[in-house]
């Protein structure tokens, strides 16, 4: 069901036709937007076992650096490629060199999908040639719904970042890990905890200043709002380390979006309620775009800075 539910929202009718059809909606879409700047495709890498062999059996999908660099070549205007390499694969060092060559500079890790532990040593020589790259880390933090991770949503651990922000890597944690409980792992006794209070200690802590950073994408769907959105909007002082992100093609799957708890909680008003629901009609990019730009903190007139929407001068080589 869940695979049928993602094909339909990328436009898919024609299963063997199903890589064709999802790009090429995606490229109406994203060509539809007026000033569209360029949006990351990202790759997604196969889940490795820590002596290096593929595991197939938990890899629930898998698209190839190959893939996104070559549609990125047929619409420049449009894109830029996003690579996914496993740190665990034998090759990952020789693959990370190869695509920098040619012009990656943000590595994707979905750890609670891909099996990987960001806070293994076995990582070391991957994020010292991700710093001497100059690579950035996008790498999901908090719960995983959209791909099959139950066994390991302990993966997802904002503070198994750590590792990687020791070594000097920029790294955004995707959806400001606003979903789910992890372990804390600063408390003797292990207690469970909010993902998001965990990503907020990375933020709050100066030794991680302009190096760990929050992307804001999925943190409008119906079972995230709540604390973890309204904190981004009223933490004026963390906007400069927010980046925006679609997640899509989840904005098209209506049952994740919901305008009405937006409404009732004061994120958005009527007015805004009716525009948005003509706008997803037209373009689900389109509206998540401009629901972010529209939402306020409940009882305010703070929102998101501009400078979220926006290239992070923080962020250059991304």
């Amino acid at each position: 069901l869940k695979f049928a539910v993602y094909l339909s929202a990328s436009g898919v009718e024609d299963l063997e036709r199903a890589d064709a059809e999802a790009a090429a909606r995606l490229v109406r879409l994203v060509g539809n937007i007026e000033h569209h700047g360029k949006y990351r495709l990202l790759a997604f890498d196969k889940n490795y076992n820590r002596d290096g062999t593929a595991n197939l059996a938990k890899t629930e999908f898998y698209v190839p650096n190959e893939y996104v660099f070559a549609l990125t070549a047929k619409h420049p205007e449009l894109f830029e490629p996003v690579i996914s390499v496993n740190p665990y694969r034998a090759d990952a060092l020789e693959e990370l060199e190869k695509w920098a060559a040619l012009g990656a500079r943000c590595v994707k890790w979905l750890p609670n999908a891909m099996g990987i532990d960001p806070s293994d040593e076995k990582c070391d020589a991957f994020y010292r040639k991700m710093k001497e790259l100059d690579i950035v880390l996008l790498s999901h933090g908090g719960e995983e719904k959209a791909v099959e991770a139950e066994e390991d949503q302990r993966l997802g651990n904002p503070l198994l970042l750590r590792r990687p922000l020791d070594h000097g890597v920029k790294t955004i944690v995707a959806h400001c890990a606003g979903l789910g409980d992890n372990e804390d792992l600063d408390d003797p006794a292990k207690k469970r905890t909010d993902n998001f209070r965990l990503f907020m200690r990375l933020m709050d802590d100066r030794r991680y200043d302009g190096l760990v950073f929050g992307d804001i994408s999925a943190m409008t769907q119906f079972n995230r709002i709540g604390h973890p959105l309204s904190t981004v909007i009223e933490r004026e002082d963390l906007h400069a380390r927010l980046v925006n992100g679609s997640d899509y093609p989840l904005p098209a799957i209506n049952v994740l979006i919901r305008t009405k708890p937006l409404l009732k909680a004061g994120y958005i008003n009527a007015a805004e309620r009716e525009h948005l629901r003509e706008i997803y009609g037209f373009n689900p990019l389109l509206f998540d775009f401009v629901l972010k730009r529209c939402l306020r903190l409940p009882g305010t007139d703070r929102r998101l800075a501009a400078g979220v929407f926006m290239s992070n001068p923080a962020l250059s080589s991304f």
